[in-house]
């Protein structure tokens, strides 16, 4: 999914969202921008997102995230997000895409080790003040808005 499929589904005006391809300026100037935000709409989930090139490509995470190694979590694909997203913290308000309450529940930076998103399997170390370590991203099954991953920490 890329980034038009949000924006076009998003009225910027009536949120406090950006809609600027620029990057946040803090905690970014190493490496990949890494974050997950608590996502309280119809129900409480954790997106996670992760810089590659110009864009976030983001995950919904039903449940959350793991500190513990091999303890899996389900993704699912979402649509890319701008890169200023990744600051984004307050409420969408009802009646509009994604309506709820979002707020960072942990931002820092990732290195990408193996693999890509459109490999289906990506292993990355996270530097984040929740999550630190390597962490995997692997899809399972499913094509276009059906595909599911799975997310979880690694042994190192």
């Amino acid at each position: 999914m890329n980034l038009n499929d949000y924006k076009n589904k998003q009225d910027f005006k009536a949120t406090d969202e950006s809609c600027e391809t620029k990057s946040m300026a803090e905690d970014t100037t190493q490496g990949n921008i890494y974050v997950i935000q608590e996502h309280d709409s119809s129900k409480l989930h954790y997106d996670l997102r992760l810089q590659f090139g110009d864009v976030l490509r983001s995950w919904a995470v039903p449940k959350e995230p793991s500190t513990e190694v091999g303890v899996k979590r389900l993704a699912i694909p979402t649509e890319d997000h701008h890169l200023s997203y990744a600051g984004f913290e307050g409420v969408i308000p009802e009646g509009h895409y994604g309506a709820g309450t979002v707020k960072i529940w942990d931002k820092g930076t990732f290195e990408l080790l193996e693999g890509d998103d459109k490999q289906g399997k990506v292993i990355f170390r996270i530097e984040g003040k929740r999550l630190s370590g390597v962490y995997c991203l692997i899809k399972t099954r499913g094509l276009g808005s059906k595909e599911q991953w799975l997310f979880f920490m690694k042994k190192e």
